[in-house]
């Protein structure tokens, strides 16, 4: 039996087994804290009977600053997939919905429109399960490499799932594949 919880500090020490996986980012020490102590409520562990780390979502909510409002390529106050992963052993058994739940519920507390995760153009594995989210754009060469070899950089699918504040779905898109941004056009 799987449970969830709230990350802890501690839990830095037993996430390497869910991390082992080539698709994964893996960030440093100061980055998974920055975001236990800023977005403690959208840091999510699935945990087994035996106390082991069989995955983890962590996410935020932010927007761009006002100033870009009028911009064409704005982002509202959203929610933001930064890492989901699961230990492979535990994977196809519905953990990774049940921790997106999680984090759509943490972002509809705060009130977001949207929330999106990058996804490489190349791990049809995880195309596949955000496929009901839909492509809001495509990312051209958002990751700076590119394991299949073809090209310098790989492309990330930028993609949505609408929030009950979006009633009017403005911040989804069809056929957002074939729509092109640069990361020069992301605000950071």
């Amino acid at each position: 039996m799987t449970s969830l919880r709230a990350f802890q500090p501690q839990d830095l020490l037993k996430i390497n087994l869910t991390n082992l996986d080539p698709l994964t980012e893996n960030y440093n020490i100061d980055f998974y804290l920055h975001y236990l102590t800023k977005w403690p409520s959208l840091f999510t562990v699935a945990e087994d009977q035996d106390g082991n780390i069989t995955g983890y979502m962590m996410g935020k909510v932010e927007g761009d600053p006002p100033w870009r409002q009028f911009t064409k390529h704005f982002l509202p106050w959203h929610g933001h997939v930064t890492a989901l992963t699961v230990a492979p052993q535990h994977r196809r058994s519905g953990l990774a919905q049940s921790l997106t739940k999680a984090l759509e519920r943490g972002c509809e507390e705060q009130n977001a429109w949207f929330v999106d995760l990058f996804v490489r153009e190349g791990n049809k594995t995880a195309v596949g399960l955000y496929q009901g989210l839909g492509v809001f754009r495509r990312v051209v060469d958002y990751y700076n490499d590119d394991p299949t070899g073809r090209r310098a950089g790989e492309d990330a699918f930028d993609m949505r799932k609408p929030l009950s504040r979006d009633k009017k779905l403005k911040h989804i898109r069809k056929n957002g594949e074939n729509f092109r941004v640069e990361p020069t056009d992301l605000y950071h």
